[in-house]
């Protein structure tokens, strides 16, 4: 039987831990970390669970030193905003990651390597891999190099407050009936799905629909258009 081809030979690997600036003693661990379940038993999950623990100390403690006055609820909502899928997905496609991950045939085919579930897992599982071959310092010379063009100030703490929430305060501080959110239809094949979402507000004939690549992406864009609306309302 001959074996499936990999991208991940020795010079793509080479070139990856330049980008990453760190040098493997044992680059099985970078391996592993670009592996999927479905090509082997030997792949990035436990790295993942791992450096999603670093990424998030890392990121805790950026946080921290630049914004160290404000309260833990507002500094926990900007590390999930900065370590949520969507950011660790652009992130990894900046590093070239899609190139290099080993998947299973099927998964391939279905649209593996563009996922962005896949690339974020991806992604804190090479942060986990450093961690265990350089350890910490190293871990944290990565996860400060990836946010390095993220500036921590009082408008990113401000963005961090999704546009969900901030439609919800905002009829809650006029003693208004919440939203109610709705999946209108689902586009495209199961590995590329658009999702299209109505977000209402009863009693005031407002809604808004909107699409994304996920049920919480449409409805985070939903919510924004009728908070827009709300606002702009005489």
């Amino acid at each position: 039987m001959v074996p499936q081809k990999t991208p991940t030979n020795n010079s793509s690997l080479a070139a990856l831990q330049s980008v990453l600036g760190h040098q493997f003693r044992n680059v099985g661990l970078l391996q592993r970390a670009l592996t999927h379940r479905s090509f082997s038993a030997e792949h990035y999950e436990r790295l993942e669970f791992l450096g999603d623990a670093v990424l998030g100390m890392v990121v805790a403690h950026m946080l921290y030193e630049a914004q160290g006055e404000l309260p833990e609820g507002e500094l926990s909502r900007v590390r999930a905003k900065l370590v949520r899928q969507d950011s660790l997905h652009q992130l990894a496609l900046k590093l070239g990651l899609p190139a290099l991950l080993r998947l299973g045939e099927g998964e391939a085919r279905s649209g593996g390597r563009q996922r962005p579930s896949i690339l974020a897992d991806v992604l804190e599982a090479c942060i986990g891999a450093i961690y265990l071959d350089g350890g910490h310092d190293a871990a944290v010379h990565l996860v400060r190099r990836l946010f390095a063009h993220v500036a921590i100030t009082p408008a990113l703490t401000a963005a961090a407050k999704d546009a969900k929430t901030s439609l919800q305060e905002w009829l809650q501080a006029r003693h208004m009936q919440l939203p109610r959110y709705d999946i209108v239809r689902t586009l495209g094949a199961a590995h590329s799905q658009m999702f299209e979402v109505v977000c209402q507000v009863d009693g005031r004939g407002i809604s808004a629909t909107a699409q994304g690549r996920s049920r919480r992406a449409a409805e985070q864009q939903a919510a924004a258009a009728v908070l827009q609306q709300l606002q702009s309302a005489p």
